[in-house]
């Protein structure tokens, strides 16, 4: 699942868009990374909410990305609904499943005391602002110091990724082999990225098609634009053992020369039965993994 995305019908073995997502918890403050190829308002000086899984101040951005890996299962249980507001409260009672309830409110609260620490004010004063396609943003007076984020989560994982001054998008999903994956890729990946597909080695065939998905899905998050822009109106390189890269866009010419596509699996220790991407605005940052125990 990903904060403000959008979703489509899929094979029954195959996940709804967006595929879950997962990662495994990372410890360590501070990580670099290599780099991919490119292609409601609250007053300073609060109270903050502090216990055990609450990070220490990080450091500043200065250019570069924070990725927070999250364990929803671990930070679940600690008081995150009183962090929530009402609009997010109604929409966690929406869910069917008590998990899916739970993991909503701790990814929430996760996020809500993540950023409530770059911005030094109490995670439950937090507002939030959402776009046409429903992806969040920091709002209300003063408007979060031009802090831009953006959370993937799923099977009980969370990833969220924090920068200042440039739009992005992450994309988090679970590796699930499936016969009907051809099939899903026929619906939506563009002519360029099925011809890449078939000259795929076989046993790459399920590494390759995520490897696709999870740029094409950051980037959509990126923009911000959900079902106005279709999934086969641009395309992405494709092989998951080479840099991400923005190839083409039907809606926006000029798209490769702007944005960044970075493929985290492929240059973090994460688990190697998940895929995941940035989309990032401008040249490859500096991607830092942070640690909600320290």
């Amino acid at each position: 699942m990903t904060e403000g995305s959008h979703t489509a019908k899929q094979p029954c073995c195959v996940p709804a868009r967006p595929l879950p997502s997962s990662v495994m918890e990372i410890r360590g403050s501070e990580r670099p990374l290599g780099r991919g190829a490119s292609g409601e308002g609250p007053e300073r000086g609060g109270p903050h909410r502090q216990n055990e899984r609450s990070p220490r101040k990080p450091a500043g951005l200065n250019g570069a990305v924070d990725l927070w890996p999250i364990a929803l299962d671990e930070v679940a249980g600690q008081g995150e609904a009183a962090l929530l507001s009402a609009d997010e409260t109604a929409r966690a009672a929406r869910f069917r499943f008590d998990r899916d309830r739970q993991h909503f409110i701790a990814g929430r609260a996760a996020l809500r005391r993540i950023l409530a620490r770059y911005l030094d004010r109490d995670p439950a004063a937090l507002r939030f602002a959402y776009g046409s396609a429903g992806k969040p943003a920091l709002g209300g007076p003063p408007q979060g110091e031009d802090i831009q984020f953006n959370l993937s989560h799923s099977a009980g994982q969370a990833l969220l990724a924090v920068a200042r001054g440039r739009a992005l998008g992450v994309d988090l999903e679970a590796l699930r082999p499936s016969d009907d994956l051809p099939a899903v890729a026929k619906r939506f990946f563009a002519r360029g990225e099925l011809s890449a597909l078939a000259a795929i080695p076989q046993a790459l065939y399920a590494q390759a098609f995520f490897a696709c998905w999870t740029r094409k899905e950051a980037l959509l998050k990126a923009y911000g634009g959900g079902l106005s822009l279709p999934l086969d109106g641009f395309c992405v390189s494709v092989d998951p053992r080479a840099p991400a890269r923005l190839i083409s866009t039907d809606f926006d010419p000029g798209a490769a020369g702007r944005w960044s596509l970075m493929d985290l699996a492929l240059e973090t220790p994460l688990d190697q039965r998940f895929r995941a991407a940035l989309a990032i605005e401008g040249p490859p940052p500096l991607c830092r993994f942070r640690s909600l125990d320290r």
